[in-house]
């Protein structure tokens, strides 16, 4: 091949490319009630139209021996081996508010999808499905009520 030709190959491949793994950086705000206990155990994660689980998005709360009270997510991602690679971090005190943010691939926006937070204290009830909201542009921006620890889940997409 001419170099010219191998030129614009290459140029046509790294334009194309970007194209194809578009994806949306993700914002997620949860604002914890004053529920008067110890920090909470939260489990952010993706499920499909389905209602299967894609991905973990974040798992705030140390102790792995008490994942097992996250008991949708524990139990929907238990065959993922990668399911806390990085997503990890301490427990959220009562009125405190978590802020985690994610790359989204483009094509799991307004498909069906839907964002989903298990809640668990120590001594307190365990809240699985805690919100759960579709992942969409018309849900962005607006604060969606949890049951029990969770006063609002607010997420964006820029």
């Amino acid at each position: 091949m001419s170099k010219p030709l191998l030129t614009t190959l290459a140029a046509a491949c790294a334009l194309a490319i970007p194209a194809l793994a578009h994806s949306r950086q993700l914002t997620l705000t949860a604002q914890l009630k004053n529920y008067g206990g110890d920090g909470a155990y939260l489990a952010a994660y993706l499920t499909d139209v389905k209602g299967a689980y894609v991905r973990t998005l974040w798992v705030a709360g140390g102790k792995a021996k008490y994942y097992k009270h996250l008991s949708n997510w524990n139990r929907l991602s238990a065959g993922d081996a990668k399911r806390l690679n990085g997503v990890t971090g301490a427990s959220v005190g009562a009125g405190r508010t978590l802020k985690v943010t994610a790359d989204l691939a483009d094509a799991l926006i307004d498909a069906g999808y839907e964002i989903r937070l298990d809640a668990a204290v120590e001594d307190m009830r365990d809240s699985p499905s805690e919100v759960r909201v579709p992942l969409s542009t018309g849900n962005a921006g607006k604060p969606q009520a949890g049951k029990q620890y969770i006063q609002t889940l607010t997420f964006q997409l820029r």
